[in-house]
């Protein structure tokens, strides 16, 4: 109910349209599809906590659905997927395009399948995101910086694993415009992935602890015990696509006063994890 009211206002917009589908049927796709000038593909389940508790369905909107979505479109059509950095794994280098693909979760197995099914039908433009933070009208308060800022409000303290694993971010009104700028540059990005973020925003767990830490006046625990099954502990290099021009506006500090100014009025009980629904 929450999300149908968020949608109410875009129904004002004579040019929006709104289609009640799922990506698992394929004549819901080809409505949907038809007469497009641009597919962007964001259907997905999200996150390994929320793949592992439902293998099947995550295998059947991932992979199935982006099958339905490669037969649903004509191949003049252009499709700007929304992929993850998860499907890299293990990577003891800096991060390139180039660097193999060794996914080792449910969630970056089937992005990665996903991605390949794309990027051989052509036409497509795959973006591997960094971690997405930052509010939202539906807010997920399971990614990192999101879920670390509300336990440091909520609680007062944090316990944290592995603190000296590295992870690349990026704020979600980033990820919108590198949509936009995929749109504006598609002839001269098209079937490419490229690494989506900022050199600026590679930072170890520790460091952005103490960063909410230092805001929020709470105690950080770093422990041993625990550990990221997609195994990210890398950085990230965005040569690729800030060569084309494309730079990311919101820096880690900015997004985090952003997050912590919106959850000091939030209701801590609308917690939004991916995993929770199912």
């Amino acid at each position: 109910l929450l999300l149908h009211n968020q949608m109410i206002p875009f129904f004002r917009d004579k040019n929006f349209k709104f289609i009640k589908g799922d990506i698992r049927e394929y004549e819901d796709l080809k409505e949907a599809v038809q007469g497009q000038d641009i597919i962007i593909h964001l259907a997905a389940i999200v996150g390994f906590p929320a793949c592992r508790m439902n293998p099947v369905m995550t295998t059947e909107v991932n992979v199935q659905g982006t099958v339905n979505l490669i037969n649903a479109c004509a191949p003049e059509q252009p499709i700007l997927y929304g992929s993850t950095g998860s499907n890299y794994g293990v990577v003891t280098d800096i991060c390139t395009e180039e660097t193999p693909l060794n996914p080792l979760s449910l969630y970056g197995e089937t992005k990665t399948e996903a991605e390949l099914l794309l990027m051989g039908r052509g036409n497509t433009v795959a973006f591997r995101f960094a971690t997405a933070f930052g509010i939202a009208p539906r807010m997920r308060l399971d990614l990192l910086i999101n879920d670390f800022s509300s336990k440091c409000l909520r609680d007062g303290y944090l316990i944290v694993y592995e603190k000296h694993f590295m992870r690349t971010f990026i704020h979600v009104s980033d990820i919108a415009d590198s949509f936009v700028f995929a749109i504006n540059n598609l002839s001269e990005m098209v079937d490419n992935v490229y690494n989506v973020g900022a050199d600026h925003m590679n930072f170890s767990k520790e460091a952005v602890c103490n960063m909410i830490a230092e805001k929020t006046g709470a105690f950080v625990h770093f422990e041993d015990i625990g550990e990221d099954v997609d195994k990210r502990n890398y950085i990230v290099s965005y040569d690729k696509i800030s060569k084309l021009g494309f730079e990311t506006k919101v820096s880690m500090e900015e997004g985090i006063d952003e997050i912590l100014s919106v959850l000091k009025i939030m209701d801590f009980e609308d917690n939004y994890t991916n995993a929770r629904y199912f």
